[in-house]
């Protein structure tokens, strides 16, 4: 299935990716940011929080926005 990711973490960019169905947000956010802590991001999906066990859906907008940024 396709999402809408976006990253908000330095330079970021938005691009429609495949995902396996059954993808939860925790999965996703592991895949995609294999260093950062979800702590350190606030992680929405379609514009609302969610929660990390969330399963994502055809068409769903993640972003991971970081909380801190450095130098700031």
């Amino acid at each position: 299935m396709h999402i809408l990711y976006i990253n908000n973490d330095g330079a970021g960019f938005a691009d429609q990716i495949h995902v396996e169905d059954g993808t939860t947000v925790s999965k996703l956010f592991t895949q995609r940011v294999p260093h950062g802590r979800t702590s350190d991001y606030l992680i929405r999906v379609n514009r609302q929080p969610t929660t990390s066990d969330q399963v994502l859906q055809p068409g769903d907008r993640v972003s991971f926005t970081p909380v801190k940024i450095e130098g700031a």
